[in-house]
């Protein structure tokens, strides 16, 4: 099953020519999600041949601007291309976004604007997956968002076949969990379903601090994306702007176990030279890759 991720915007607070801020496009499935959506977000979207089907959740890490403010264009472009169906967005500040959206006059379009408020627990269920809100530590209010599928045990036809049982109806329900009756003999999912089979997991941690709840959210994840913002030599300033050094982010990645870490929110001030941080983040942790705009990242199954 498809779970793509496509990086829209890998700057820090401020662009530069070659990276946009910060916003993160997810496929799963049918379902498209981004994951912050910094200025010119749109764009990428465009740039990057995404398309707007199927865009019906936004998932906000923080209200800074860098983070947020490409909404406002998303949402006109939707109206002006004759968008009818809601469009959802969460955040851990919801007052001050449904305050925007009014002063902007969101509330008169012809497609439904919600904001929910993003909180440390809440999960969001989709069709196989869900979507879990952690806290995050930045100078604001901020969470990070983990897209977990749902564990599964496949379907083995061959066992149902030994049994007597052809393809059919009764399949779908025996897949579903449930327990049916053949031929005057009760047969159970365990009869005929596989060994239990973990589901993938992205963890976007947004800017942060490293913090022992991303460990715990992130733990034996597919890929972790964390914020990665300074080298080791400006961790005084990392530390009071609420942000990571790459070795952090590294230490994180190697304490919880992660497959894959790519780093982001890249200062300004590594344009020239980004091996610095990736060199910093791999004495700890070697599967890590510097995130660039219009990067994609595949996430394989592994069974």
């Amino acid at each position: 099953m498809l779970f793509k991720v496509v990086f829209l915007g890998t700057a820090g607070t401020i662009p530069s020519a070659d990276r946009n801020t910060s916003a993160i496009f997810v496929q799963h499935s049918n379902y498209r999600f981004l994951f912050d959506c910094g200025e010119g977000a749109q764009r990428q979207i465009m740039s990057a041949k995404l398309g707007f089907r199927n865009l019906d959740n936004v998932f906000i890490t923080h209200m800074h601007t860098d983070h947020f403010i490409g909404a406002f264009g998303l949402i006109e472009t939707l109206s002006l291309n004759g968008r009818k169906k809601e469009l959802n967005f969460y955040t851990p500040n919801p007052e001050m976004l449904k305050n925007l959206f009014e002063i902007f006059g969101y509330d008169n379009l012809d497609y439904p604007i919600i904001v929910k408020k993003a909180k440390d627990g809440d999960e969001i269920s989709f069709r196989g997956f869900k979507i879990v809100v952690f806290k995050t530590e930045h100078i604001v209010p901020s969470v990070g968002y983990a897209l977990i599928e749902n564990d599964v045990r496949k379907f083995e036809k061959e066992k149902a076949l030994a049994l007597g049982i052809p393809p059919g109806p009764i399949y779908a329900k025996l897949k579903s969990g449930e327990s049916i009756e053949w031929e005057g003999e009760l047969i159970n999912p365990e009869m005929v379903l596989g060994e239990l089979k973990k589901g993938r997991r992205l963890v976007y941690t947004g800017d942060t601090r490293p913090c022992e709840r991303t460990i715990e959210v992130a733990m034996n994840a597919d890929l972790l994306i964390h914020d990665a913002s300074f080298s080791e030599e400006m961790k005084e300033w990392a530390i009071e702007s609420g942000h990571s050094t790459a070795k952090e982010a590294g230490e994180v990645a190697k304490k919880a176990n992660v497959k894959k870490l790519i780093l982001t929110h890249i200062s300004a001030r590594y344009s020239k030279d980004p091996e610095i941080l990736l060199n910093e983040a791999k004495e700890v942790f070697e599967n890590v890759e510097i995130a660039e705009d219009l990067m994609k990242f595949d996430i394989q199954q592994s069974w």
